[in-house]
């Protein structure tokens, strides 16, 4: 569980909010709360305490490097504690930034230094299996990744620290 002062960057992707309202209708507790849509580019990512001007013109530098880019969300995958829809096409943007802080693992080396790109839908125990059968009707599913944005744990959740938008 991580702890306050956590950061990530994710990359929002809005419109597919709908899966992971159907996720929430299955088991709420699967579903993270406090956070939109997205797909994680790092966690966890430097401090909090560690945000500097400088970080946060890479973070802008990183984002602009991308045009705002189409995404199909079709393939769901579930593994045990795990459903995903799989994201190749942001597979870039989360190389780029993995690739901007090296010495960063992302989530701790557990998945290697490029996991998959990937929109989480459900994580934990539950009827996972169940999930992936109120999702699947939803897709495919096309949305909008526009904005790379910096996100912090604070006492009140996650919290929005720098919104950068890709292509400048």
């Amino acid at each position: 569980m991580p702890e306050p002062g956590t950061t990530a960057l994710v990359i929002l992707l809005p419109a597919a909010e709908p899966v992971l309202a159907a996720a929430r209708r299955v088991d709420p507790a699967l579903v993270r709360p406090g956070l939109p849509a997205h797909v994680t580019a790092l966690y966890p990512f430097l401090p909090d305490t560690a945000l500097t001007d400088e970080v946060r013109t890479a973070v802008r530098e990183v984002a602009a490097g991308f045009p705002p880019a189409e995404v199909r969300l079709a393939e769901i995958v579930t593994t045990p504690g795990f459903t995903a829809i799989l994201t190749p096409s942001l597979q870039p943007v989360a190389d780029a930034v993995c690739a901007r802080w090296p010495e960063v693992l992302p989530y701790g080396g557990r998945f290697g230094p490029q996991p998959t790109a990937h929109l989480t839908v459900a994580m934990g125990e539950g009827d996972l299996e169940r999930v992936g059968d109120e999702v699947r009707p939803l897709l495919p599913l096309g949305v909008r990744a526009e904005t790379l944005q910096l996100v912090a744990l604070t006492e009140r959740g996650w919290e929005p620290r720098l919104e950068a938008p890709f292509g400048g």
